[in-house]
């Protein structure tokens, strides 16, 4: 098989609606929209949310309490197994992650997990550690240094 020849199952995917296209598409004329009415306008249509002019659900249900969501640091995470890539000695940065792609954006900040094995001795600089991790580092001679 080859990438080539690959093609979808029969019916999987549907041809997308050619409104007012010549005799025999049968949407010609209103193209399908109806006669008349807000939908059948250009640029009509209602709203996300709108209910009709009945109160929408959203403003019907009663709104409580403060939510830290909005505030709350995502970090890119990368495994010690990944730091293997480095050679003994080197210094690990955000900066340097970001530049071999091993991390695509830096978010808030890296953190260092400790899943995998670390067999190299290095200086790690994150702006956060798991607690296995900075052990693991910490054990082959290496710093876990929090920027």
């Amino acid at each position: 098989m080859k990438l080539h020849t690959v093609k979808p199952n029969p019916y999987a995917t549907k041809a997308r609606k050619r409104v007012g296209r010549g005799p025999g598409s049968g949407t010609g004329k209103t193209a399908g929209r109806g006669e008349n009415g807000q939908n059948s306008r250009s640029g009509g249509g209602v709203r996300v949310g709108f209910e009709g002019g009945q109160t929408p659900l959203f403003r019907r249900l009663p709104k409580r309490g403060f939510s830290n969501a909005r505030f709350k640091k995502v970090y890119a995470v990368i495994n010690l197994d990944d730091l293997n890539k480095f050679e003994n000695g080197a210094e690990v940065s955000p900066e340097i992650l970001q530049d071999m792609g091993l991390v695509k954006n830096t978010l808030d900040g890296v953190k260092i997990l400790g899943d995998g094995k670390l067999e190299k001795k290095l200086t790690v600089k994150a702006n956060k550690f798991s607690k296995t991790a900075k052990e693991q580092i910490e054990k082959l001679g290496g710093k876990a240094e929090v920027i």
